[in-house]
């Protein structure tokens, strides 16, 4: 047994001491491998700048070279690192390493860059810029060291190029052009300091070449500085480029009043409007950064002044109180005017005021509770003169203080019914057939019209702002100036706003719109004050008047200026429709108003319009999201929008009795059919016949356009559309208003060439086009330009301001066009 206990004793005593040799194998082979590593020829080489050094590294050697230089007081020294190698085997790349004080900078030659779809592009030859020593406030100079480590792990020999050379020209100067040329992986950057009295600068860089595709970058004096592709967007403000840039930069955002401009060739062109290369022919090819050389030019100019931002808002100011100072003017010269031919005794269209005597034009035989427009016909009169009173004394049609229902689609009238087809198809119409209804009643539909596009303006108007603040946020906590497409030309921040000039010079559509509402609202009291007085010129003669859709237009040139200035906030493809989605309201309106104005009974509902009004800017978002070359969208648009024409073109032509349903065109056939093919016959309606025609014959040839051409800014395309319907209506309307033997007054004659005026200059400054989203940001910067009104406001701003000026006095056309009708009898005015 004891023999036994040995026996097993000295079996553990061999396993424990087995056990020990084989964990002390590892350690040994590790200390080994670290005693080779150690023994591994390293040579120090003391270096000069501006000298070629070549040499060899594999896995067992390694090169070490010392650069040493004296940094002098408020003295900026820069050194820049070229390096090559040309080994053929991208699995072993050469290890540079350069380290100073306070940073080391390592990349691998060859330098790999990465682009679309998982392409690499090497580059052999590169260069960097080493980042300066911060400025110390020393008095003595001090000895600076510039170690560059030069390694590889290839089992091979690996030849080398090095080359430390100090930079002449490091730091730019206000003012003096710098050329320069750059590569991926040769990227430049540079230092400029801000001088006294300089708060703002604007770096502008220009290139002959829109590729390949480049990066400028404003970085704060800090090291390291992000100058690959791969990493510029790390830190800074940038932009992408291809021939034109242009950065702002506040001495508020740089506290050490200094900044280093950076310039980043990307590898590939997509960023810019490029298309990336199919593949690389040859993957080794040496001279493939010869391929990306971008010859750039830099120059840093002073930005406007403090006081300039106050002139600016000033001018504006200005420009648009003169806007109601004439409007006070006309407003007293009105009134003086008034009272003078009211002291007369007289009468004149620019009345509308007054009180009932016995000496009214209105047979005693109107009775009480009948249609405000219908006239006794026995008391018609020609002309726009004011009719030879009766004897009789009248006895004006008394109007309820009971509420008033809210408009429907249904008459209000109970014999209505029974001859509205009769009277609305009759060969001539003049005004009395189609103002039958109650007056209150349709006054208060026209209203509808102000309430829905208050609430629109509410709930559009937020959201919006709430975005673009966020959009703001982004561009400044990111630094990406791609996200929003200003003309960085002449873009004066202010505050948070990268372009406050952009935003002020919408001001004229707030405080324009604000104008008009104030001039429709003297209107209102004037005619509610004529109706209190039971004036029966303002009762029964003249056109109708509701101001409902005239407040919304001013409501809706108001909202314009604040949308306009939201988009400008930030303009992108994201919100584009800010900028226009009142505009197409606006045109709109305005048609509806040119309708209304002889049809008051037939007009279409607050409902019904706002509606097609949202179909409208659908369309507008599905044309800028889909119908860039998308056949199939153009042709279902082409569709939609002519069969719209056509059904709108019957609906006008039968006023409003031709009914708008899924059986329209079956019942357009049928009276093409009997009329034009069983029995050819002239139209009934002459006049409309012609507008219509015109009509569909202009919206079928920007259907065609459209449809052939495709147009990529498909928003201004609608707005083209609504515009040039607009015009065509109201060229209608004048030309029918005069061949009626109507004139047309001096006040509106005026309002009617300042338009024409303004609108033509308006339009020449908005096809100035300075930036568009459909394309890149760096496309988009080359149609960029200087100021051209007190160095601060650009050719957009201008249009802005035109712009303003010509839908303000559009509207006053509208307002005043028919003043010459207000003596005139309802039943001898013609519609059309």
């Amino acid at each position: 047994m004891i023999i036994m206990y040995r026996f097993l004793g000295i079996i553990m005593s061999l396993l424990w001491k087995l056990h020990l040799i084989q964990a002390v194998e590892p350690v040994k082979a590790m200390d080994s491998g670290i005693s080779e590593a150690a023994s591994r020829p390293t040579t120090s080489t003391g270096a000069e700048f501006g000298r070629l050094y070549t040499g060899q590294v594999d896995r067992n050697t390694e090169h070490i070279y010392s650069f040493n230089y004296t940094n002098r007081p408020s003295q900026v020294d820069a050194f820049r690192v070229f390096v090559s190698s040309f080994s053929n085997n991208l699995e072993y790349p050469v290890l540079f390493v350069v380290r100073q004080q306070k940073g080391v900078l390592s990349w691998q030659v060859p330098l790999i860059f990465r682009g679309l779809y998982q392409k690499s592009y090497p580059y052999q030859q590169v260069s960097r810029t080493l980042c300066p020593m911060e400025l110390v406030e020393e008095v003595v100079p001090l000895e600076q060291f510039i170690f560059v480590d030069v390694a590889s792990m290839a089992p091979f020999n690996v030849e080398y190029k090095l080359l430390v050379t100090r930079i002449k020209e490091f730091e730019l100067h206000t003012g003096i052009t710098f050329n320069f040329t750059a590569t991926p992986s040769q990227p430049e950057y540079f230092l400029y300091k801000f001088p006294e009295n300089v708060d703002s600068v604007i770096i502008k860089v220009v290139s002959k070449n829109s590729y390949p595709c480049s990066v400028v970058s404003v970085q704060d004096i800090v090291c390291p500085v992000y100058d690959l592709d791969h990493n510029v967007e790390f830190d800074g403000i940038y932009q992408s480029m291809a021939k034109k840039a242009a950065i702002t930069i506040q001495r508020k955002d740089f506290p050490s009043g200094q900044f280093y401009v950076v310039f980043v060739i990307k590898p590939e062109d997509y960023t810019c409007g490029g298309s990336a290369p199919i593949a690389i022919q040859d993957k080794w090819n040496h001279t493939w950064n010869l391929q990306r050389v971008k010859d750039l030019q830099v120059t840093i100019v002073p930005s406007i002044k403090a006081s300039v931002y106050v002139k600016a808002i000033l001018l504006c100011l200005v420009i648009f109180l003169a806007f109601y100072l004439g409007a006070l003017i006309v407003a007293f010269v009105q009134y003086i005017r008034t009272q003078r031919k009211s002291v007369d005794g007289t009468y004149s269209p620019d009345d509308g005021a007054g009180t009932v005597t016995a000496s009214h034009p209105i047979s005693t035989s109107t009775p009480e509770g009948s249609s405000y427009g219908a006239i006794d016909e026995s008391s018609s009169s020609g002309g726009g003169r004011i009719p030879s009173p009766p004897a009789a004394i009248p006895r004006p049609r008394s109007y309820s203080d009971s509420s008033v229902e809210e408009e429907s689609d249904f008459d209000t009238m109970p014999e209505i019914e029974s001859d509205k087809n009769v009277i609305r198809t009759k060969a001539f119409l003049y005004v009395s057939d189609l103002s039958r209804k109650d007056r209150r009643i349709i006054s208060k539909k026209y209203k509808i019209y102000l309430w829905n596009i208050i609430t629109i303006a509410v709930f559009y108007a937020l959201p919006v702002i709430q975005l673009v603040v966020t959009y703001q946020t982004v561009v400044n906590v990111t630094g990406n100036q791609d996200i929003c497409y200003f003309n960085f030309l002449c873009a004066h921040p202010l505050g948070v706003l990268s372009a406050f000039n952009n935003i002020l010079s919408n001001l004229g559509h707030v405080m324009l719109g604000f104008l008009f509402l104030l001039i429709v609202l003297r209107r209102d009291i004037q005619h509610r004050r004529s109706l209190e007085n039971k004036n029966l010129y303002a009762m029964e003669y003249g056109i109708p008047k509701h101001f409902g859709l005239f407040y919304t237009m001013g409501v809706a040139l108001t909202m314009e200026g604040v949308l306009s200035a939201c988009y400008h906030v930030c303009p992108n493809y994201s919100n584009f429709q800010f900028d226009t989605s009142f505009m197409y309201m606006i045109a709109g309106l305005c048609m509806l108003k040119l309708y209304q104005t002889r049809h008051p009974d037939i007009n279409a509902s607050a409902y019904a319009a706002y509606a097609s009004f949202a179909a409208v800017i659908f369309l507008a978002v599905l044309g800028v999201v889909f119908g860039k070359n998308n056949m199939w969208f153009w042709a279902i648009f082409t569709i939609i929008h002519v069969l719209g024409s056509l059904s709108l073109s019957t609906h006008i032509y039968y006023m409003g009795r031709f009914k708008i349903d899924f059986g329209i065109f079956r019942r357009i056939a049928m009276v093409l059919y009997t009329d034009c093919m069983q029995q050819c016959s002239w139209p009934m309606y002459m006049d409309r016949m012609v507008l219509l025609v015109v009509g569909n014959l202009v919206n079928w040839s920007f259907a065609v356009f459209g449809l052939v051409y495709r147009p990529r800014d498909f928003a201004s395309y609608m707005l083209g559309i609504f515009i040039c319907n607009l015009l065509l209506y109201l060229a209608f309307y004048i030309i029918m208003k005069l061949r009626s033997s109507e004139k047309i007054q001096p006040m509106p004659l005026l309002w009617i060439i300042a338009t024409a005026v303004i609108w033509a200059s308006a339009l020449y400054f908005f096809f100035q086009n300075l930036s568009s989203w459909e394309e890149t940001p760096a496309e988009s910067r080359e149609k960029n330009r200087e100021c051209i009104l007190m160095d601060f406001f650009d050719d957009h701003d201008i249009w802005h301001f035109l712009s303003a000026a010509a839908m303000f006095f559009s509207f006053l056309v509208l307002l005043t066009l028919d003043d010459d009708l207000d003596f005139v009898r309802r039943d001898q005015i013609p519609v059309f």
